[in-house]
């Protein structure tokens, strides 16, 4: 028989997939759900959350496809911790992440997550594993470093002899991504006397609510009554595209009447964002991704020359910008909701 893969995700929780305005579970509540018997599918998520590097979100992957179109300066891939050492132990905590090529972004973003972890839960070996295989390919062509994709980093846990296996997503929500991993390493359950499943950035309304107070003290230096500050997540055609409208609802709500959220891929749109920005009495405007890295999204739709990002756009609508090309997993208060998630998943091991 199965053993069973143990993820903190109830049905009240995925309210955050379809509404606005219903409360989610807490993030200590419990369920089981069978290990998936099938592969999961491979790794072709242009619509995930956390295409951005995200990204993830939630967060970036189709512009890395064009290697020619990448700029190659984006440090020195050796300074990244890969996380892929043997000699794990008995427990392991999986960080998985969408990835990025973006070397500098990928150690200030993800790996600091993981040191943040690795520092809190020091009973547990860090590792690391990426979704994206064409990033993991990319950084290894152009660097020589090789990172594990989620079955590379599997079997390693496996032939390392781990016992229990704690996975934590960098994802920014429960999406098409998310799920996928919910299988992929549910199809190997049986190989780890215990699994369990951390909650992505945004599942609860307290998880919504830290965010929120994060973004807003990271841009309050801006905050002057007449700029516009702005947050570009990636967006999904999935039905998880809702906590973008659920952060926009949340920051308005809260008095933030000059804060927007938009995304690259869905809605709201670049062009949403404008109209809004342009009924209002601004005359700046402050960009900064709503995603885990800052990776080819941040660089290139956000903060890049071509005549579609959002740089140019709000430009072209005569305000001056100034891009703040940075990733949500440099900030520590962000990092402190992916330990208590991580936290409530190895509180719920018996």
């Amino acid at each position: 028989m199965k053993r069973k893969l143990a993820v903190i995700m109830s049905i009240a929780m995925l309210a955050a997939l379809t509404g606005c305005g219903e409360t989610a579970a807490p993030a200590d509540s419990t369920a089981e759900s069978s290990a998936a018997e099938t592969t999961a599918p491979e790794e072709t998520e242009a619509e995930a959350e956390t295409t951005a590097p995200e990204e993830s979100s939630e967060e970036e992957a189709p512009a890395e496809e064009e290697e020619d179109e990448e700029n190659y300066e984006t440090g020195d891939a050796s300074l990244d911790n890969v996380r892929n050492q043997d000699e794990i132990g008995e427990k392991e905590l999986l960080v998985l992440s969408f990835g990025t090529s973006y070397n500098d972004s990928r150690r200030l973003t993800i790996g600091a997550i993981e040191d943040a972890l690795d520092k809190a839960f020091p009973d547990y070996s860090v590792r690391r594993g990426f979704t994206a295989n064409i990033i993991i390919d990319h950084v290894n062509r152009r660097d020589g470093i090789l990172i594990d994709d989620v079955d590379a980093a599997l079997q390693r846990a496996i032939d390392n002899n781990v016992k229990t296996l704690v996975v934590q997503p960098t994802h920014l929500m429960h999406g098409l991504e998310y799920n996928d991993l919910l299988e992929q390493v549910g199809a190997k359950a049986d190989a780890f006397d215990k699994v369990v499943f951390g909650e992505p950035l945004l599942n609860t309304d307290d998880d919504f609510k830290r965010v929120e107070t994060a973004i807003t003290d990271w841009t309050k230096e801006y905050d002057d009554g007449k700029t516009a500050i702005c947050f570009m997540g990636h967006g999904t055609e999935a039905d998880s595209n809702s906590v973008y409208q659920k952060m926009q609802d949340l920051l308005t709500a809260d008095g933030f009447q000059n804060y927007f959220v938009g995304t690259v891929e869905a809605t709201p749109s670049v062009d949403d964002v404008l109209a809004k920005v342009q009924a209002g009495d601004y005359e700046r405007v402050v960009l900064e991704p709503l995603m885990v890295v800052a990776g080819d999204h941040a660089n290139n739709d956000m903060a890049g020359d071509e005549e579609d990002s959002w740089k140019s756009v709000f430009e072209g609508a005569g305000y001056e910008v100034k891009c703040l090309v940075r990733g949500l997993g440099e900030n520590e208060a962000i990092r402190q909701i992916y330990i208590d998630h991580a936290k409530a998943a190895i509180d719920s091991i018996q």
